[in-house]
C-alpha cells in the first residue's frame, strides 16, 4: 500500500477501502475452504459491515454491493 503524498486524504480514503478488500477477500477464501472458521466469519462479517457503512460511504463512490458481489465472484465464494 502506498500512500500518495500529493493526494492527501483522497490517497488515504483509497487505500483503506483497499485494504478491506484485501482482507474481505482473505476472509472469503479461508470460507471457501472453511466454511466453519470462526475468524474468517468476523473477518467477513467486519468487512461487510464496513463497505455498508456511512464512513465508507463518505470516502468513497463505490456501491458497496457491487464491490462485495465482485469479490466474492473473484474467490469463488457462494456464500455457504
Amino acid at each position: 500500500m502506498k500512500f500518495d503524498k500529493g493526494h492527501g486524504y483522497e490517497s488515504l480514503a483509497l487505500n483503506i477501502v483497499i485494504q478491506a478488500a484485501k482482507d474481505y477477500r482473505k476472509a472469503l477464501k479461508k470460507l471457501r475452504k472453511d466454511p466453519e472458521d470462526y475468524d474468517a466469519i468476523v473477518s467477513r462479517d467486519d468487512c461487510e459491515q464496513f463497505f455498508r457503512s456511512a464512513w465508507c460511504e463518505t470516502i468513497t463512490s463505490v456501491d458497496p454491493e457491487i464491490l462485495m458481489k465482485k469479490l466474492q465472484r473473484e474467490e469463488g465464494y457462494d456464500g455457504i
